[in-house]
């Protein structure tokens, strides 16, 4: 790789640690090309992206970057899973790494805050960004369906009784 190949590269990954909420560091030792395909495919799925990337140049682009905190992470072949959901790509790496143990999750950062495995884990198990708007909908719904109840309760009610006082004068 050049010079120009690897600026480009530096400013690239920089562009990316200074735009995504989340980045994610994990070992890949011992993945296949299929299992690594997979997880950039569930990755792709939820809206966040793996890159592979020498830990030097991840380094240098980190540099004044909210999440500056993974620098020390970044020893042996290390990937990066990032996504600007806050949980996409933790959640993705976490289920990946449950069923393939090459996977190795490091830690990881959320913007300035730096997470370790365990916070990268307790982070993957909040529910996702659609996840919440789908429920911030149903709670702003269910109100809006109770009182269509309430006021069509007396309607229904009085047709009830009306239909009774019918059935009523009918047997008689």
């Amino acid at each position: 790789m050049d010079r120009t190949a690897k600026a480009d590269l530096v400013s690239t990954l920089n562009g990316v640690f200074t735009q995504n909420a989340v980045v994610v560091v994990a070992h890949y030792k011992g993945l296949t090309v299929a299992d690594m395909q997979k997880l950039r495919s569930q990755m792709k799925q939820a809206g966040a992206t793996v890159k592979v990337a020498k830990n030097r140049l991840a380094s240098i682009a980190l540099d004044g970057t909210d999440v500056a905190s993974i620098k020390p992470l970044l020893k042996g072949p290390t990937l990066l899973a990032y996504s600007s959901d806050p949980v996409a790509a933790a959640k993705v790496a976490v289920d990946f790494a449950k069923t393939n143990d090459k996977l190795v999750i490091l830690g990881g950062a959320m913007g300035t805050t730096a997470l370790n495995p365990d916070g990268v884990k307790a982070l993957a198990t909040l529910p996702s960004l659609d996840e919440l708007r789908g429920k911030l909908v149903g709670l702003i719904q269910a109100p809006a369906t109770k009182i269509a109840q309430v006021v069509n309760a007396p309607a229904a009610k009085l047709a009830r009784v009306f239909g009774a006082y019918a059935k009523k004068d009918e047997a008689a």
